[in-house]
């Protein structure tokens, strides 16, 4: 969403278009505006659910490469496997904060469907390395395109949705990662048994054909991927107006005097709830990145064979997903933010624990469903939260953006910890896993202390903080104090 949204008449002034909008929906029925909501979930999460899965499949399928032969064919040592999959992270953390802050300008109907095309011709070329070099270089190219995505989708979906029900948004996009990890299996199996044809290996027909798929997807979501809500293509003149109007409402904030300054992206940087969800981030992203990448493995040294694994590894993340959306729903549903990401953090400590003291491996098979529903629910809980309290549009651009380079951090250190010679039970991990959780549940609720000191601090110093921006056409401070305070400004409330 954009300033150009609300004043497409060449006015200065947001909340004087705010004012022409309401006029014409003094009478609207909740139902009007809830079919309006209803429609944009019909026609703009489908796709951006579809972006991710996609993503994520593009990203983690090496895993089933690995258990379908790769490392063996390639004569890989674990130490030159984990490189290659270490490499993808480095340029898709440097590509997370610039685009998103280029992705208005640029706009999200343009960038996304061409990353997308990109990385998919990419992901087909890693069918075709046949040595260590070749597939570093590949999973460096694809990190650098597929960077931008994830973080970009939260910015788009904040563009459309009120904070309120952000959280259910970006976890049914999000379950994709969960879905995506259970449809991998089953697609892996089916797709090596085209080992042989062409001269390829089993293995690399997954690249080949997944990373065909993606490239098709994005030459259709050009046509189909709308910028702002105005430009929408399936939604009425009212029903813009119903969204327009909702969104601004939500996010004072918003204006044409919002427009990008370092001044934004420090701010950012400077606030103790970003940071305090920064670290929260890059704990999850440790532990779900691991479970991306190694469950296979694990299944797989659980005493499973090659295809009876990339079956049954379909059963944890099947569940992550129905958890997933159920505690976003919870959490847009009674707006506590922490108190769901405690919960979600507990069912993966109690699967953690399971792992970490069984000597059975169907109990530790068992526990993995726990623990993988756990640490996949928590994202969307923590990427809405961290969006929910940073204003206006450039410092929740930079906020989500460091969020998901602090996910995609973890992701490194999750690739070297999951060594073969310690499976199947991972000790080492194991524990560092179960610490970063139970750090997670700590951090949540210090996180509701600082945001309820920093709301009861702008309280007492109110008149102090919109002094600079008060005269007598404009004594609440106007556009100019939203624009320039966001988040900071007295009136702005917190999400906890």
């Amino acid at each position: 969403m954009s300033a150009e949204d609300f004043n497409n008449d060449g006015s200065t002034s947001l909340h004087g278009k705010i004012d022409q909008i309401d006029q014409t929906l003094v009478d609207i029925d909740p139902d009007e505006e809830r079919k309006a909501v209803r429609k944009l979930d019909y026609t703009i999460l489908p796709i951006m659910t579809m972006f991710y899965l996609l993503s994520f499949l593009d990203r983690a399928n090496i895993g089933n490469a690995r258990v379908a032969g790769l490392q063996t064919e390639l004569k890989l040592t674990d130490t030159q496997y984990q490189i290659a999959v270490t490499t993808t992270f480095v340029p898709y953390i440097l590509a997370e904060l610039p685009s998103n802050l280029l992705l208005r300008r640029i706009g999200p109907n343009i960038l996304m469907p061409t990353i997308l095309i990109i990385w998919g011709l990419i992901t087909s070329l890693q069918g075709t390395v046949t040595n260590y070099h070749g597939l570093v270089v590949a999973r460096a190219f694809l990190g650098l395109v597929e960077g931008p995505m994830f973080p970009g989708i939260v910015l788009y979906l904040s563009g459309f949705y009120t904070r309120k029900e952000l959280s259910l948004r970006i976890a049914l996009f999000f379950s994709a990662a969960s879905l995506s990890g259970a449809f991998s299996g089953l697609l892996a199996a089916a797709i090596i048994n085209m080992d042989g044809i062409g001269g390829k290996p089993g293995w690399a027909w997954i690249f080949i054909l997944e990373g065909i798929f993606t490239s098709v997807i994005g030459i259709i979501a050009i046509f189909i991927v709308p910028g702002t809500p105005r430009k929408s293509k399936f939604l009425t003149d009212r029903q813009k107006d119903i969204i327009v109007r909702r969104l601004v409402l939500d996010r004072p904030t918003t204006s044409p005097l919002d427009t990008f300054s370092f001044y934004q992206v420090l701010s950012s940087l400077k606030s103790p709830h970003v940071l305090i969800v920064f670290v929260a981030l890059f704990m999850n992203g440790t532990t779900l990145y691991g479970l991306a990448f190694f469950l296979p493995s694990i299944v797989n040294q659980l005493g499973f064979s090659a295809t009876r694994t990339q079956l049954i590894s379909v059963g944890p993340f099947a569940l992550a997903f129905v958890v997933t959306i159920a505690s976003a729903y919870l959490s847009d549903r009674y707006q506590r933010r922490a108190f769901t990401a405690v919960v979600v953090s507990v069912i993966a400590v109690i699967g953690f624990s399971l792992f970490l003291g069984t000597n059975k491996h169907h109990l530790a098979y068992g526990s993995l469903f726990l623990s993988v529903s756990g640490v996949y629910a928590t994202p969307p809980i923590l990427s809405a939260w961290m969006a929910n309290n940073s204003e206006p549009h450039y410092r929740r651009a930079t906020s989500v953006a460091l969020g998901f380079v602090a996910t995609n951090c973890g992701g490194i250190l999750s690739t070297w910890s999951f060594p073969k010679k310690e499976g199947p039970r991972y000790r080492r991990a194991t524990i560092m896993d179960l610490t970063f959780e139970c750090c997670i549940i700590v951090l949540s609720l210090l996180n509701v202390v600082v945001l309820s000191w920093a709301t009861e601090r702008k309280q007492n110093h109110r008149n102090e903080l919109l002094a600079p921006y008060v005269d007598e056409k404009t004594p609440d401070g106007g556009d100019r104090a939203w624009a320039e305070l966001g988040d900071q400004h007295p009136d702005f409330r917190y999400a906890t």
